[in-house]
């Protein structure tokens, strides 16, 4: 059942926000110990707070599509009197004293919270293999990672642990999740919802978004949380626009490139046919198909990690003579960030403005750029390298080459399921211009609804 799905059997009468709750909090029970998509479980106050939601939708106040709805969010955004811990050994015990402005919103909006889900430890990473709070799991495959840093989330919407669960996306940290996972994944325009309250990686890259069963539900969480926030000098005042898509499923007039060059390079062939599939989906809908080639994404890759080295260094700073308290592999992140000239800084940001540019004049000639959403299926845990062919490349690396470069240029993205290979999910990815999300999530819901793979699900768990 979806959001939407839900919405209306609890207006109809066929079902309660208690029992929707109920049955989540029966599924991670069944699940946390062999998926550990959770650092925090909030069973009682889950219940208490969706018979409240009940309570109120029988005195007639409705808050909206939202209203009842179990959800759970990443263990970034700040819960007051909640434990949230960035996963990280520093914040263990990390209890605040607000809520973040997603947060506040979600409950506005009459979310039911069922927990805090787990991540790569400090957002920094695409394992979700934490040291200090355990190993996430794939739910195709329990022996394979979730993604991340968004790992939880991953796999508590794709098991139905929860309707939806929030992600934060710093290099693909939403999107790479919904891909190995088989979700939906959103990663708004940067600026489009409020950072404020939510424990950061790097200032100029994060992105907050959710991870969903369905296309149609991302933009019904997405219309809850847009919007400016006083609080967070980086969020646009923008107007909001009308995120739902009630257009039938014709993507006529709509133009979509569909890049020539870099990404369909060393890539999982399944996921290359899965993703040209996809495009003569489109195509068939009535969407005109553009060839184009785009600016040295490698290059622009390059430039991304320059910049979140320096700046992800500069955020944990304060706590880096603490190091037995970091784990192995994001302290060798930061130490490297230590190193960064400020020469090459400067130049990243320089170069970062030159590819908006370039970015700007392809989305002037076309709608939409279609990509496969990572170019691997998940890696094993403990698999720190993937092979294409004869080729073998940083498993890291890899999964973030065709999301990564989105971040450095704040446009909005959104990966939807393409399939399966070797057991595995894969996406493709929907690149929009900057606040293009309502066009984004039509294209988006035109494509899933015309296609098999939104009743894909794990099974054998």
């Amino acid at each position: 059942m979806t959001i939407v799905e839900a919405a209306a059997a609890i207006r109809q009468g066929k079902v309660t926000s208690r029992a929707l709750t109920e049955q989540c909090l029966s599924t991670i029970g069944q699940l946390q110990p062999k998926l550990n998509a959770f650092i925090t479980i909030l069973g009682k106050e889950a219940l208490s707070q969706a018979s409240q939601m009940d309570a109120e939708l029988q005195q007639g106040h409705d808050r909206g599509p939202l209203h009842g709805i179990p959800i759970a969010l990443k263990d970034v955004f700040e819960t007051k009197g909640i434990r949230t811990t960035c996963g990280s050994k520093l914040f263990e015990h990390n209890i605040p004293q607000r809520d973040s402005a997603v947060t506040e919103k979600l409950a506005t909006a009459g979310c039911v919270l069922l927990g805090k889900t787990g991540m790569h430890e400090l957002a920094y990473g695409i394992t979700s293999n934490n040291p200090h709070f355990g190993t996430i799991r794939n739910p195709w495959n329990p022996d394979h990672v979730p993604g991340g840093s968004s790992g939880g989330s991953g796999a508590a919407v794709a098991t139905e642990m929860c309707f939806m669960a929030m992600g934060s996306d710093t290099g693909g940290s939403i999107r790479i999740p919904a891909s190995f996972c088989g979700t939906v994944g959103l990663k708004p325009t940067y600026g489009r919802v409020s950072r404020y309250g939510v424990m950061p990686l790097d200032f100029s890259l994060d992105h907050m978004g959710p991870l969903t069963r369905s296309v149609r539900d991302a933009a019904v969480v997405l219309q809850a949380l847009a919007g400016h926030d006083s609080r967070d000098h980086t969020c646009s005042n923008r107007q909001v626009d009308s995120y739902f898509p009630t257009e039938t499923a014709s993507l006529a007039r709509i133009r979509i490139g569909i890049p020539e060059n870099f990404y369909f390079d060393r890539s999982h062939p399944a996921i290359v046919a899965a993703t040209q599939k996809m495009a003569m989906k489109a195509e068939q809908l009535g969407a005109t198909l553009v060839p184009i080639r785009v600016p040295d994404i490698a290059g622009l890759n390059a430039i991304s990690r320059i910049i979140l080295f320096a700046e992800a260094t500069a955020t944990v700073e304060p706590y880096l003579n603490r190091r037995s308290e970091f784990g192995p592999d994001i302290l060798a992140l930061f130490d490297q960030g230590k190193y960064i000239p400020a020469t090459e800084y400067v130049q990243a940001q320089r170069l970062r403005r030159v590819f908006q540019l370039e970015f700007a004049r392809i989305l002037a000639a076309v709608d939409l750029i279609l990509t496969p959403t990572t170019p691997n299926v998940a890696p094993r845990i403990g698999e720190n390298t993937v092979r294409f062919g004869e080729l073998e490349e940083d498993a890291r690396l890899a999964s973030t080459r065709f999301v990564r470069g989105i971040n450095m240029l704040g446009l909005p993205a959104l990966s939807i399921p393409c399939g399966l290979a070797d057991g595995l999910p894969i996406s493709t990815q929907l690149i929009g211009d900057a606040f293009a999300e309502a066009l984004v999530l039509r294209v988006g819901a035109a494509l899933e609804e015309a296609s098999d793979h939104r009743h894909l699900r794990p099974s054998g768990l």
